[in-house]
């Protein structure tokens, strides 16, 4: 039985009512204080990496959490809390990572703008990658294949279309990493099956 995933996403969702409640000034100061942007990162504030996936803009949608809770909570049924979390967590990371790379470098080549200090909080980045490695290691081959074709299709369209966000990018980038985790989660328990 789940406990780690229903923990998170109910204080996640308790969090965001609360930050809800502050005046709007103080609201967007907490949420870019804890943003993994390009201002907070060149400034070595590297615990926002971890502080950022406990926080989000609004409070979720009840669908919204609902799937968290259902991709997490599989995550973590299937491999265990530890591993569900370390999932989770190198995809919030490695996203958060490999979009401040790039946005790091289009702000060398530009004025700076908004996007440097854009906030940039919540939870998407590790659900995305859950969604990937669950989809990476199901066990029929088909059924991997196109869960996870599917899945990358569906984090590849935001990024073709006009008007797209470094997060659109980050979705995808989280996605490519969960499907990573995914394959070393299944080669490691095909590992384990064989010894």
């Amino acid at each position: 039985m789940p406990w780690l995933a229903p923990l998170y996403v109910g204080a996640v969702q308790l969090g965001a009512h609360a930050t809800a409640r502050l005046p709007e000034e103080r609201r967007t100061q907490l949420l870019r204080r804890h943003s993994t942007n390009v201002a907070n990162l060149r400034a070595g504030r590297w615990e926002t990496l971890a502080t950022s996936a406990g926080l989000v803009e609004e409070p979720p949608p009840i669908p919204y959490a609902a799937a968290l809770l259902a991709a997490l909570g599989t995550a973590e049924t299937r491999w265990g809390p530890g591993r569900a979390a370390a999932v989770f967590a190198a995809g919030h990371t490695g996203a958060s990572l490999l979009i401040y790379a790039g946005l790091r470098g289009r702000v060398r080549t530009s004025p700076p703008d908004a996007t440097a200090r854009a906030v940039d909080v919540g939870a998407s980045y590790g659900f995305n990658a859950t969604l990937g490695a669950l989809a990476a290691s199901v066990p029929h081959r088909g059924a991997r294949a196109a869960a996870t074709a599917g899945l990358l299709a569906l984090g590849i369209r935001p990024v073709l279309r006009r008007g797209r966000t470094f997060t659109d990018a980050g979705h995808l980038a989280a996605i490519a990493l969960g499907v990573a985790l995914g394959c070393g989660i299944r080669a490691g328990a095909g590992r384990d099956a064989t010894a």
